[in-house]
């Protein structure tokens, strides 16, 4: 690949996207070579980044960052950023109700001040990620990967006074930004410094959850003789929206775009099932998807467990995992926080949470638990994914907030990360009825009750 200018690397989970990130930037950084400079080797969630300094053993010239870590850093050199400044996202959701009270108090009259709140976040983190910053050009904007359905032209109008109410009362509170409009300055800044940019190169691992304005704000941190390039899975685009990295801009022919096909994590009974999953209907309308060749690698067929209780399914797990992270690594992984209660309470071994607070991957085996969203770009021998159960899966509060048919598009990459994490063992578990987003068919899974 050429160390100047933008590249795609798009590829299917286990393709090795990851390790040829790593090597992407090793190459780069390389001083005894006419193109070397320092390279920001930079992906979307902290836990991977612990994981991705323990394969580049803390390489002189690369910095291992994720995307926040970047913009926060380099807002703070401008001056642009005060301690306590951005906004969690309990905080956004609470300031999202007040500034719906406050239009509503003003005489605002709308069918989207009743929608849920999740539907109204989800509105502004799309707006803050796409740098819609006028009603002129909300009212323009076409709909690309948004979650939700379309608002009417005079919805939009009150969406966006309310938004607007949003950022007052945030900057009110003392706040400068959330996490989601955090690239937008970012990307501003960049385009006012004249100074000397920091990195020559910039290597993004799993870009498809970068919205197109980080995206530009990472295009804009390099000089005219760097390089940036993008590696991605679209299939695991798992944060809501489904943005196509050909929105932000970046310069990038056909020739300039690198397909991986081969699958070298999973076995061909994981590998298959993680394939039916992405051909279900909820993939429908996802740019850029990679179909894998079948991995030549063999193993047991992934177990469809089912139980009376969920009491019983999470005793299942525990001791099932507990045993097999005796001698090989294995993940719990969970679609939301709430449950990692359940398990650490009925394990006996010490187990690490998948977390931003994991600074240091630990090495050798051992049990790990965590959210799907956190597992983003790691792999383990053996993977559980308890309550994959139509009560769950998808997720209820996005039911209600987006409907039934973009709630189980949402959680179907969550589903499809989850399984494809898995080397060699894969284990569903659930109780009652078995989640909807699972393919239909045989030959996939081996049921069992308990």
């Amino acid at each position: 690949m050429p160390a100047n200018g933008h590249t795609v690397v798009l590829g299917t989970a286990g393709s090795g996207k990851t390790t040829l990130a790593i090597h992407r930037a090793v190459y780069l950084a390389n001083p005894t070579t006419v193109h070397g400079g320092r390279t920001l080797l930079v992906t979307f969630n902290r836990c991977l980044v612990a994981y991705l300094e323990s394969l580049s053993g803390g390489l002189g010239q690369i910095d291992v960052r994720n995307f926040h870590q970047f913009a926060r850093g380099y807002l703070a050199r401008r001056g642009k950023m005060k301690h306590g400044s951005i906004c969690d996202s309990d905080l956004v959701e609470a300031l999202c109700r007040q500034a719906v009270k406050a239009a509503i108090s003003a005489g605002e009259r709308s069918a989207v001040l009743n929608r849920p709140v999740e539907f109204i976040v989800e509105e502004f983190r799309w707006l803050a990620q796409n740098g819609i910053r006028t009603l002129n050009d909300y009212l323009r904007a076409e709909d690309q990967g948004r979650l939700g359905s379309r608002l009417s032209e005079s919805d939009r109008a009150v969406a966006f006074s309310v938004y607007e109410r949003y950022l007052a009362i945030r900057t009110a509170s003392g706040r400068s930004y959330d996490w989601d409009d955090l690239a937008q300055t970012v990307l501003s800044e960049m385009e006012s410094d004249s100074d000397r940019r920091l990195y020559k190169h910039v290597v993004i691992d799993e870009g498809q959850d970068f919205s197109p304005v980080m995206l530009r704000s990472l295009a804009a941190a390099i000089p005219a003789d760097g390089s940036l390039t993008f590696f991605a899975d679209m299939a695991q685009q798992i944060y809501g929206n489904k943005f196509s990295w050909r929105t932000a801009g970046l310069s990038v022919s056909d020739r300039d775009i690198w397909r991986f096909e081969e699958n070298y994590r999973n076995t061909k009974q994981i590998a298959q099932l993680a394939l039916a999953i992405a051909r279900t209907p909820y993939y429908q309308g996802v740019p850029d998807l990679v179909a894998p060749k079948a991995p030549i690698a063999d193993g047991p067929l992934p177990a469809l467990v089912a139980f009376k209780s969920e009491v019983e399914e999470m005793g299942f797990v525990a001791q099932r995992a507990q045993k097999l992270a005796e001698t090989g690594t294995v993940a719990v992984l969970f679609r939301d926080r709430e449950p990692e209660n359940q398990l650490r309470r009925r394990v006996s071994i010490p187990a690490k949470r998948l977390h931003r607070e994991l600074t240091r991957w630990p090495s050798g085996p051992g049990l790990f638990y965590g959210t799907y969203h956190s597992a983003k770009g790691l792999e383990f021998d053996s993977v559980f994914v308890p309550f994959a159960s139509k009560a769950h899966l998808p997720h209820p509060p996005h039911v209600v907030a987006f409907g039934p048919d973009e709630a189980a598009a949402w959680d179907v990459k969550l589903l499809y990360v989850a399984v494809t994490r898995a080397k060699s063992n894969l284990v569903l578990t659930h109780t009652g009825d078995s989640t909807p987003l699972l393919p239909p068919g045989t030959g996939l899974l081996q049921r069992s009750w308990r």
